[in-house]
């Protein structure tokens, strides 16, 4: 079933565009496959980052809404990504990067599609174990700017993920939030001063 990628905000997409088009925005990004891409370089994809601070024993608090990304695709595939941030002028581009994430982004969203069910893709970032999840959000209509994920909901960490949790395997919110809400108080323990 196709996913229902939900509309960046405008003025998102039209801040990736102009540095795309700005010779200096490309060159200070830093990326090589940017760089040395042949051919026109156009923002696909847009997913909402959404960041998950805490984690309680009682469920997940509500997440935040950090910023779009986008995936840069050069022919056939995605070379870097663009993200954009919420300013006090509104939205606004951020940055470029490459790395495994664009590449294990791009195969979780193909794997998603030839999921029978419907969802809405977006990035669920959880800070505190360094790992990053394609949330896939069984309400195609809600607002993808709100909300935190239902028990329903699925998680596909991407790669690499932290050790113990297989990247791309596909987890309902109600299988995997015991195993992280484990993982965080065990890493608050380690950080803890004795």
């Amino acid at each position: 079933m196709p996913l229902h990628v939900p509309p960046a905000p405008a003025p998102a997409l039209r801040s990736v565009l102009t540095a795309l088009s700005s010779p200096t925005a490309v060159r200070e990004a830093r990326t090589p496959s940017l760089l040395g891409s042949q051919g026109p370089a156009t923002p696909e994809l847009p997913l909402p980052v959404h960041v998950l601070d805490r984690i309680t024993p009682e469920g997940v608090t509500a997440t935040r809404l950090t910023g779009w990304r986008f995936l840069i695709r050069c022919g056939d595939r995605a070379v870097a990504a663009a993200e954009t941030k919420l300013t006090p002028d509104g939205w606004a581009f951020s940055h470029f990067f490459e790395g495994p994430y664009v590449a294990s982004t791009e195969r979780a969203l193909r794997q998603a599609e030839s999921v029978p069910q419907a969802y809405q893709p977006r990035l669920l970032s959880l800070p505190g174990l360094y790992m990053l999840t394609l949330w896939l959000h069984g309400d195609c209509t809600a607002d993808a700017a709100a909300g935190h994920p239902a028990a329903s909901d699925l998680l596909v960490p991407l790669a690499p993920a932290p050790p113990g949790i297989a990247a791309h395997r596909p987890h309902r919110v109600a299988e995997l939030l015991p195993v992280l809400t484990h993982r965080v108080t065990a890493t608050r323990l380690l950080r803890s001063p004795a």
